[in-house]
């Protein structure tokens, strides 16, 4: 470390592991929690809104969504997570990470309830303001995204920082966990009070109308654990690092480290600090735009933002369609052979199965292993057993599809989550938030996690039409033919490897200051021999 770096930073990257670093994880990760029950539940419904607003009398399959209809449920949040990623990322960089932290906890509880009451009683009215509030619950969302990454990277010590965003992040895990929990008992509860035949014995009567109230049900519930929340959200003090760096306020900055962390500076050592941000300023004062920042983290951005947008694209393509991946392969009943509610309990039921055996012990394998074996190992390790299950479950396709393969087909599946969340899914949140000056930290992050949502939008929209079946007859109606699920699985596979390579353009932070890894105690040859000649004078 630089003989001239901050004394506040460098007790704060020595300071122990204390309750503190717990609170900061349960509040920032109950965002999390809420982000991945709001943009994963819409998976679990989009089969019954189908049945409920799109059923085609004499039709011998139950209603379904129209290809630009379920393209919009489920792409539309992902058009808002992205913009507000960028909007809030530059915004927690100007005003601060807590000034802005509550707003987008407020959005995300107030779209929640929106998306769930979604006005109107026909279709189209329906489906728009389910789209309207899906969209603003994305923004809130994309919000969570760097203020969450860069408060835990800033308050955590260097030792321990890569365990405690990564179990922020793991908070996902748990959420899409609670989404099919939710549903299994919502559905369980509505087909007790509410009994109906399969579609193929009775069309009409197979979907109840109390059905509808069960997909609000669901997508309401995510605001109950934002809400939870937001007190404590606003108690959290802002992160020293940003006080002392950006708004130059050190006085502060050891206040609040003493309060939460108690930690403290010696007061008599004020001006020396003082002194410092001003010679940190100095050599940092470059813009993001700058010839400066492309020269020492051009090629760093474009590791984490390329990275992120090629998982996400097999990420959310594999979450958002698990239900139509398993019914292609026999695990799930065909739809003409159960009710409404019924298919949305084996929906959820088969997503629950899959959170709980690959998505949850994946990410936690990440909070225990990342800061032993580093972000790249992970990464490198992630991407490429990703690619092997991939290809594994694509090229004998016909194989799992059989019925005597089927649990051997969730279990090769539940190991490509298991790969994501403890491999590429977790580092590309991480890594963001420990490499970018103080600065610019929440907005390079934003900027990656958008190229994220970018990919996870590519794989929302684009597997939706690419796993059609081949055969124009047998694709889903609406529809035109695809390339087929075993084809689409095999592109999954392909994005996966070229991940791998992208990865040896991001740099291991393991052990490293966050000043060390954006080189903000860096200084040059001369200004280190005239420090030294005053000293010595």
């Amino acid at each position: 470390m630089a003989s001239d770096q901050l004394k506040v930073l460098d007790v704060l990257d020595k300071a122990k592991t204390q309750l503190y670093h717990f609170t900061a994880v349960v509040i920032a990760g109950m965002g999390f929690f809420t982000d991945s029950y709001d943009l994963f539940s819409i998976s679990l419904v989009t089969k019954l809104l189908g049945r409920i607003y799109y059923h085609v009398e004499g039709s011998s399959k139950p209603g379904s969504l129209p290809p630009n209809v379920a393209a919009a449920v489920n792409g539309v949040a992902f058009c808002g997570t992205l913009t507000g990623q960028l909007f809030f990322g530059w915004l927690g960089d100007k005003l601060g990470r807590k000034r802005v932290y509550g707003i987008t906890l407020m959005l995300m509880v107030f779209c929640s309830i929106g998306s769930g009451l979604s006005f109107g009683s026909t279709p189209n009215s329906v489906i728009a303001t389910l789209c309207f509030f899906r969209f603003w619950l994305g923004f809130g969302i994309g919000g969570d995204y760097p203020l969450s990454a860069t408060i835990m990277a800033e308050y955590a010590n260097k030792k321990t920082r890569g365990a405690f965003i990564a179990a922020v992040f793991a908070m996902q895990g748990f959420g899409i966990l609670c989404g099919g929990a939710v549903a299994i008992v919502v559905s369980s509860i509505f087909q007790v009070l509410f009994p109906a035949r399969a579609y193929s014995e009775d069309p009409t009567g197979s979907t109840v109308p109390q059905a509808d109230y069960a997909w609000r049900i669901i997508l309401m519930f995510g605001a109950v654990p934002a809400a939870m929340t937001y007190y404590w959200r606003m108690k959290m003090p802002e992160t020293p690092r940003y006080t002392a760096l950006v708004a130059k306020n050190q006085q502060k900055a050891r206040e609040d480290m003493a309060k939460v962390l108690k930690v403290d500076i010696e007061s008599g050592k004020e001006a020396v600090i003082k002194a410092e941000v001003e010679v940190v300023e100095k050599r940092n004062s470059f813009g993001l735009f700058s010839s400066e920042f492309l020269s020492r983290h051009g090629l760093h951005l474009l590791g984490t933002t390329t990275t992120w947008f090629l998982v996400d694209i097999a990420y959310y393509s594999q979450n958002l369609f698990q239900k139509d991946i398993f019914s292609a392969v026999g695990w799930i009943p065909k739809p003409k052979t159960m009710s409404a509610l019924e298919e949305l309990y084996k929906i959820a039921r088969a997503q629950t199965l899959i959170a709980l055996c690959g998505t949850v012990p994946g990410y936690w394998a990440t909070v225990l292993l990342i800061d032993y074996i580093g972000r790249f190992a992970i990464q490198i390790i992630g991407f490429f057993f990703m690619s092997v299950f991939m290809f594994a479950l694509a090229i004998p396709y016909h194989h799992w599809t059989e019925k005597s393969n089927h649990i051997g087909f969730v279990v090769m599946y539940a190991l490509t989550f298991f790969f994501a969340n403890f491999g590429p899914n977790s580092t590309t949140f991480i890594v963001p938030a420990e490499i970018f000056p103080a600065r610019l930290r929440s907005t390079c992050h934003g900027i990656s996690a958008a190229a994220g949502k970018a990919g996870a939008i590519v794989g929302s929209f684009g597997f939706l039409y690419a796993s059609q079946n081949q055969d124009q007859s047998k694709a889903d109606p609406g529809y035109p033919a695809g390339i087929g699920m075993r084809n689409s699985l095999l592109v999954l596979a392909v994005v996966n490897v070229v991940g791998f390579f992208f990865t040896f353009l991001v740099p291991e932070s393991k052990g490293k200051s966050l000043e060390e890894m954006s080189r903000e105690d860096e200084g040059d040859d001369q200004e280190q021999s005239n420090r030294k000649v005053v000293e010595t004078a």
